[in-house]
């Protein structure tokens, strides 16, 4: 497959790492013998890191650790034994829910914004990805731009071509970044109480952010991930379905390296009879369906449509939130509560809400799960880069359709403005003439080729609740213009469309002003920390 770039190491770093990292050369690796706590902060700081998760480790986490006891630690001292007891609860009785209660933290490196997608589709997982909000993606790999090179591709007729068209993409971004930064430290001035870092890093970031749609889909990411033995289960099985070849290959490189941790949770993913026939029915059903929607929809045209839809929505809602705020609070049932629910006056109904809602103090104040009771489904088109970030929640029903460039693309003002639209335009262009060579002879692997900025299509549904969390936290200041915009739309949407006005007016921590500079706020909190410290 498409070559690793690994890091180099001393033998005394070697040493160290050993100890805490099932291998020290490869792009899939689990980490062993570490607090839970050194785990998370450590997958924490990863995700705005230029630096692998080992070499992170090293320059600014084991300075900090005692690691003289852990000098003689064998990751698989009485694993044999645990081993014998699992598997014959496990293996052998089919109890799943023994599964759900080992876990692991496994890194998954130098992997594609295609592959992303799939390893962060579970619900029942947690991820930190690599952001291109903090970091530039400009600066090289073993000398070569950091993008996906998938050797069926390299060693097709399209090779040459690929390598070159991505390179140009990453040159293109890279002259935006000097430009759009320019621009905006000329547009915005620092705050008289800013320092100059701060006011860097600020007006980097949102450069950065206009600037992350000339990337393509086939730029590399880190991404960390914790999840259970059932988890990890699920998401291989999905994997070794998967058509795209890097999805099959990252499947049995983390097979691999979860077996030295939890080996007896993983036996059935590749047993014929068990984990074989799982996934050939994950592929026949996507693949016979495919086949099928082809045959009734191809060749439709396209509709024009509104970016943020609302398409459904509960119209007896409040009768629903209602109902199942008082449920836990009686002793009748639920059909008597909702009769009653259903005489109340507009005096009750506010006063239930408003007391079952109370005073939230920060958008981390959130009421319980009767707001779960109301579901909402949106049909959105955005920019590749806003899906990415919608994609991860996960406390929702989320299906998209093949990025490809047919939808158009985004082009930031700031990039208008710094003069630079033609620069934009010519890494479009080039990036949509290089889909439409290899779409043909591979299908899967085109989508690297689409920067992302072109838009694509997806579905969202949620309940009222995961409403609550998400739109308040993507419509904050320091959110990305483009997932803001989604936000705020969606909010209008549940009050205006849907009438859903106490529903709506429960987000009492929507924010509807754009700052200048985004992370603006973010940096002088974090300089606050640093001062204190």
């Amino acid at each position: 497959m498409t070559v690793y770039v690994p890091d180099d190491f001393t033998s005394d770093e070697s040493d160290v790492l050993r100890r805490y990292f099932s291998n020290l050369d490869g792009p899939v690796f689990a980490l062993v013998n570490l607090p839970e706590v050194v785990k998370g902060a450590l997958f924490a700081r990863y995700s705005r890191s230029p630096k692998s998760l080992r070499r992170l480790f090293l320059d600014e986490f084991v300075g900090d650790l005692d690691i003289a006891g852990d000098q003689t630690v064998d990751a698989t001292i009485g694993l044999a034994r645990a081993e014998e007891l699992y598997e014959k609860v496990f293996f052998e009785y089919g109890d799943d829910s023994v599964a759900q209660l080992g876990g692991v933290h496994l890194a998954c490196e130098q992997a594609s914004n295609i592959l992303t997608k799939v390893l962060e589709w579970g619900r029942l997982m947690s991820y930190l990805e690599q952001s291109t909000r903090y970091i530039a993606y400009d600066s090289r790999l073993g000398g070569r731009y950091r993008f996906y090179r998938d050797p069926a591709v390299l060693n097709s007729a399209f090779g040459t071509r690929y390598v070159g068209d991505m390179d140009r993409m990453f040159d293109a971004y890279s002259l935006l970044i000097n430009k759009v930064t320019e621009f905006i430290r000329t547009s915005v001035p620092r705050g008289p109480t800013d320092s100059d870092f701060i006011y860097r890093q600020a007006t980097r970031a949102k450069a950065l952010d206009a600037v992350r749609g000339v990337l393509p889909a086939a730029s590399l990411s880190n991404v960390g991930i914790y999840g259970t033995g059932q988890a990890f289960e699920m998401l291989l099985l999905r994997m070794r379905a998967h058509p795209l070849p890097e999805a099959q290959h990252y499947a049995e490189l983390m097979l691999y390296e979860l077996r030295k941790v939890i080996p007896s949770f993983l036996k059935r993913v590749d047993l014929p009879e068990r984990g074989g026939r799982w996934s050939h029915y994950i592929a026949t059903t996507r693949d016979r369906t495919a086949e099928l929607v082809d045959g009734i929809f191809g060749g439709t045209p396209v509709d024009a449509a509104p970016s943020v839809e609302l398409l459904d929505w509960d119209p007896d809602a409040e009768n629903k939130l209602l109902t199942a705020i008082c449920y836990p609070h009686s002793n009748l049932p639920e059909a008597q509560i909702s009769a009653k629910v259903g005489q109340l006056g507009a005096e009750d109904r506010i006063a239930l809400i408003r007391a079952y809602v109370g005073e939230r103090e920060n958008r981390r104040h959130r009421p319980g799960r009767a707001f779960e009771r109301v579901d909402y489904r949106f049909d959105v088109i955005s920019d590749y880069g806003a899906f990415r970030d919608l994609q991860r929640h996960r406390m929702l029903t989320i299906d998209w359709q093949p990025l490809t460039p047919n939808h158009g693309y985004v082009r930031p003002d700031l990039v208008d403005g710094a003069g630079m639209s033609e620069v934009f335009d010519d890494a479009m262009a080039r990036s949509a003439a290089l889909y439409d060579a290899l779409r043909l002879d591979f299908p899967h692997q085109a989508s690297y080729a689409v920067s992302m900025a072109y838009r694509i299509r997806y579905s969202m549904q949620f309940n009222a609740r995961e409403a609550m969390h998400m739109l308040e936290l993507r419509s904050s200041p320091q959110g990305h213009p483009a997932y803001r915009r989604i936000a705020l739309e969606m909010h209008r949407l549940i009050a205006e469309k849907a009438g859903h006005t106490a529903i709506a007016q429960a987000m009492s921590h929507m924010t509807d002003e754009a700052p200048e500079l985004e992370r603006l706020e973010s940096e002088r909190r974090a300089e606050q920390r640093r001062q204190q410290t």
